[in-house]
């Protein structure tokens, strides 16, 4: 990594050609595609030492990948020629060109790339946040909460366990579904599924809502008796006596008590978006959803779940705006236009077994949008190979540096 870029050795500001906030995926990603490209000066924000790959915690809480596969030091995935800011961005002062971070210190820039993720709001429900800290909750949403989900799922053999998934805007919403499959397969395996009464909730009219793909999680559903309510929404949850209160289907205030609750959380963007002024009325950052060009400030950017566009947010979604943005913010530099656009392309593998899953690739008005096969939304063993075994490898290797 390049050594600081500072104007005097007392200088508490400095000034990078491209500056990125969030060394997630999104932010490395796009940060190596800019350096792999030919493009100098590019600086990451980033507080956290430790990378998560989030997709693996979904098989970390359904028992089927270890904690260890999904965690890195971040300076071992770090882009090669890219700088490490090891810091947070506390605002953002678009008018002057500038950032300010956690420190006191400020960055200077000529192009702004916003990529700061979403935030788990555990606080949006009155007890959510008491229950994942009680001996009864956990979520695969949160690297810890992720492993706990495990021992929990793999220790019930009788009961209730009630999992919800989170109204949008979320990471993935569909993830909240992965571990409840793969656990199901689990206890039927065990011979206990019978004495389990497994309760989802979720949010919209149907399963997903794409008629292929309601088709093929339905079949899990059936197959391992699940008690779907639809139309649902999570209002409180008494942790002490392990009950939640939801709305579904128009009737509201129902009640049900729980043995284990696994839960998504709501969740929502940094809230120095929303000061900054580049916020649009959800509170992420206002772009056109094809450039992923800020709407107000022609030299910042964004993308993946802070991003303010009209595609689901999902990893999947977030390697095809890399592109773009590296694409277009290389453009600008060179003083051409900005023509590269994303297509709302979105994923979410769902693991539906310990060996199978189904690949839902769609676009922004939730058409299937194939990439692998015509078939890949049909459940297969070969779906779950590509998302337990290859993501991984690709994401470390070779999207993280730009590559992929």
């Amino acid at each position: 990594m390049s050594a600081e870029n500072t104007s005097t050795a007392d200088s508490h500001e400095r000034t990078h050609r491209v500056l990125v906030v969030g060394g997630g995926n999104g932010g490395l990603s796009v940060a190596g595609r800019l350096r792999r490209s030919g493009v100098t000066d590019i600086a990451v924000v980033e507080p956290s030492q430790t990378h998560y790959y989030k997709p693996l915690f979904s098989h970390i809480a359904g028992g089927t990948a270890r904690a260890r596969e999904a965690v890195r030091p971040q300076a071992d995935v770090f882009p090669d020629g890219v700088e490490w800011i090891p810091d947070a961005v506390s605002a953002v002062d678009p008018e002057n060109r500038r950032a300010h971070l956690a420190s006191g210190d400020t960055v200077r820039y000529d192009q702004l790339i916003l990529a700061p993720g979403i935030r788990n709001d555990w606080d949006a429900v009155p007890g959510l946040d008491e229950a994942m800290n009680s001996p009864h909750g956990a979520s695969n949403y949160d690297f810890a909460l992720a492993q706990k989900a495990s021992r929990l799922l793999r220790s019930v053999r009788s009961g209730t366990v009630v999992f919800v998934q989170a109204p949008g805007p979320a990471s993935c919403a569909g993830a909240a579904q992965k571990p409840m499959y793969q656990a199901c397969a689990y206890w039927r395996a065990m011979n206990v599924l019978h004495d389990i009464h497994v309760v989802l909730l979720v949010p919209t009219p149907t399963i997903f809502g794409i008629p292929e793909i309601d088709a093929e999680l339905q079949r899990s559903i059936d197959e391992y008796d699940i008690d779907v309510r639809t139309g649902a929404h999570l209002r409180e949850v008494d942790a002490d006596g392990r009950t939640v209160v939801f709305d579904a289907d128009g009737a509201d205030g129902q009640s049900l008590h729980y043995d284990l609750l696994v839960a998504e959380p709501p969740q929502k963007a940094p809230e120095w978006i929303r000061a900054s002024g580049l916020a649009d009325d959800g509170g992420f950052v206002a772009v056109d959803p094809h450039t992923l060009r800020s709407t107000r400030h022609p030299e910042i950017w964004a993308l993946g779940d802070a991003a303010g566009t009209t595609n689901s947010k999902s990893g999947g979604a977030l390697r095809k705006q890399a592109k773009v943005v590296a694409e277009n913010v290389g453009a600008v530099l060179e003083g051409r236009e900005a023509a590269s656009a994303y297509d709302g392309y979105g994923v979410c593998p769902f693991t539906v077994s310990r060996s199978t899953a189904v690949f839902a690739e769609f676009d922004d008005r939730l058409r299937l949008m194939p990439t692998l096969w015509r078939s890949s939304y049909r459940e297969s063993r070969m779906n779950w190979i590509i998302d337990r075994q290859i993501f991984p490898q690709v994401y470390w290797h070779m999207i993280l540096q730009g590559r992929a």
